[in-house]
């Protein structure tokens, strides 16, 4: 149904100050027309995961690499640090750096010590055996039998006498499964250097296993997206986070904000964050028009849909407020409205850029009855990104969490307007945990927190 601008503009009323396993996971695209829809999987490779260990880790593993720091680098991405127990190596003290990592992967099944010989080149078989204890893999790779390991290490050219029982069964259970890649196979080489192509491919592959890599539900040209958008919707409803309603429904009866939106961090696509955009609506019909659209624009990337809902205060003369609805003390309602955010990550920060010229040219809403527009198009389209662009506004999300939750609350605010916001909050709840964050947001949406029309 297209909207008015007025029935529009009570609709906004909710972001006014509102934001809201295996190795399938997808690879380096070019842009490909509409006409050309993927039927093939499409994987993230190395260059992928060098970025993503860059730009979330600070990883970046060159030339010569020791058993050492790639024994650091598995602990930094999954996070492991040591519990305090007494833990003792044969040639790591405590003083040194590399204890720490050491200590915690040991505690978790990892190494198995006594010896670390993290000066020791990292070679192929090592870091395979690490990974595949690292990606919890372990087990599985013990069930082997020898002529189900030998069958495997025959793709590999290689018998399982140069590998041990065990560091064969590791190997062929990386081969099996997918943490070490078809591409790896041909050279493999048990005691030769591991190059940085394997390595920071094995640490992609472990953060896979592990559910710490992205998370989507496809791409624009995959042929089956819409059915995928379709089910991701169908499934999702009202989200009901009374710990946190509590607090964002008392700042809107006080009118600290007008309106905010409530989201599951489980969604959370842990995207590049200089290649991602997040796009925010309502309308079903809008969200695979735009993926159509995207298409025939020939811009292809990473998709994940995640729930949303918002709230707004709906006054009582304007009418029936229709389904989910809460009635307050003055007659008003607040209003709790279905809506989604689909973030994108794209291949590359020229397609990123790209998207906002063909949001404006056919989702951006400029008169009314205007012809030539997806479905559902909005007079001020909302979509943001965590690291700048040109031609976007700074703002602020006043992100609010819950520490006993997945929730979070997302109010919006222009950055003068944070400081008043977060006082208030923190005045009808001491203990709130609220962390302003800025972002760059198009300059639609940043008109209408001026109150401007279009």
């Amino acid at each position: 149904m297209r909207k008015s601008q007025a029935s529009y503009t009570k609709l906004l009323a909710a972001l006014l100050l509102s934001f809201s396993i295996f190795f399938t996971h997808s690879a380096v695209f070019a842009a490909a027309p509409a006409s050309s829809a993927s039927s093939t999987v499409q994987e993230d490779g190395v260059e992928q995961y060098k970025q993503f260990l860059k730009e979330k880790f600070g990883i970046r593993l060159t030339g010569t690499v020791t058993k050492g720091e790639f024994i650091e680098a598995v602990a930094d991405i999954l996070g492991y640090v040591p519990s305090g127990e007494k833990v003792t190596f044969t040639d790591v003290k405590e003083d040194q750096a590399l204890f720490s990592s050491a200590a915690a992967l040991y505690e978790n099944g990892i190494l198995s010590g006594p010896a670390i010989q993290g000066d020791q080149v990292l070679t192929n078989t090592v870091a395979v055996s690490i990974a595949v204890r690292a990606a919890d893999l372990k087990e599985l790779a013990y069930t082997y039998p020898s002529a189900k390991v030998n069958k495997v290490l025959s793709q590999l050219k290689i018998k399982s006498s140069a590998l041990g029982t065990k560091g064969a069964q590791e190997v062929a259970a990386a081969v099996d499964t997918g943490l070490l890649p078809d591409e790896f196979h041909k050279n493999f080489k048990p005691k030769s250097a591991a190059s940085d192509q394997l390595i920071h491919t094995l640490l992609g592959k472990v953060l896979i296993t592990k559910g710490l890599y992205k998370k989507y539900i496809g791409y624009v040209n995959d042929a089956d997206i819409y059915a995928k958008l379709s089910s991701a919707y169908e499934t999702s409803d009202i989200i009901d986070a009374p710990k946190l309603q509590t607090l964002v429904n008392t700042a809107l009866k006080q009118d600290l904000i007008t309106g905010y939106s409530i989201k599951d961090s489980r969604f959370e696509p842990n995207f590049i964050e200089s290649l991602a955009l997040v796009y925010g609506h309502s309308d079903f019909k809008h969200a695979i028009q735009l993926i159509g659209l995207l298409r025939s624009e020939g811009l292809n990337a990473k998709v994940q849909f995640e729930p949303k809902t918002s709230a707004f205060i709906h006054l009582a003369e304007w009418g029936d407020p229709g389904p989910n609805v809460v009635q307050i003390e003055n007659g008003n309602f607040i209003a709790y409205a279905k809506e989604y955010d689909l973030e994108f990550e794209f291949a590359t920060v020229q397609d990123k850029a790209a998207f906002q010229d063909v949001i404006l040219t056919y989702a951006k809403k400029n008169v009314v009855d205007q012809a030539g527009l997806i479905s559902g198009s909005w007079w001020q389209p909302l979509y943001y990104s965590s690291t700048e662009l040109k031609d976007y506004e700074l703002i602020t999300n006043n992100f609010i969490t819950d520490p006993d939750s997945s929730y979070t609350v997302n109010p919006f605010s222009l950055n003068e307007d944070s400081a008043k916001v977060v006082a208030g909050l923190k005045a009808i709840d001491p203990d709130a945990v609220i962390t302003p964050i800025q972002f760059w947001v198009d300059k639609p949406f940043f008109r209408y927190l001026h109150g401007e029309a279009l």
